[in-house]
């Protein structure tokens, strides 16, 4: 399996090649004569784009990615509020597939795992324990909500 850093060097590979192709395709054959600021401008903002594109699609998970952290006491069983209606999927990453939506207020609790600014937690909606993950950066201290 090719590491992360591989992966990254042939996204932005294949994003050269597809922009020096459609750069070809799409633009006045006299733009390319000589070299100037507006091809070099064209073949680095193409090469970016189309490269985080691609990265932008791989898979969140699997072999290349890096392990969610080990459960950790100091984050384990602290709870939250929800400012506004949190999603709850069932991995990291907005691609994930959502499970739930925990309504503004609801107080969810974490478990541990954490990964960056996901974080997975557990919450009671409609009346059953649902488990899942989330951006922690929709979350506050249930001690701060109630200011």
């Amino acid at each position: 399996m090719p590491s992360a850093n591989s992966l990254t060097v042939l996204a932005y590979a294949a994003g050269l090649i597809a922009t020096l192709v459609l750069a070809a395709w799409l633009t006045p054959a006299r733009w390319w004569r000589r070299p100037n600021l507006r091809a070099a401008g064209i073949l680095a903002a193409g090469t970016w784009g189309l490269g985080a594109l691609l990265l932008s699609l791989l898979p969140a998970s699997g072999p290349v990615m890096a392990a969610a952290a080990p459960p950790s006491p100091s984050h384990a069983g602290v709870s939250y509020t929800v400012f506004d209606d949190l999603n709850l999927r069932a991995d990291k990453g907005i691609g994930a597939p959502r499970i739930a939506v925990a309504p503004a207020g609801t107080v969810v609790t974490t478990t541990g795992l954490r990964d960056g600014d996901w974080w997975q937690v557990s919450a009671n909606i409609d009346g059953r324990q649902v488990r899942g993950w989330s951006s922690s950066l929709w979350l506050r201290r249930a001690e701060e909500a109630r200011r």
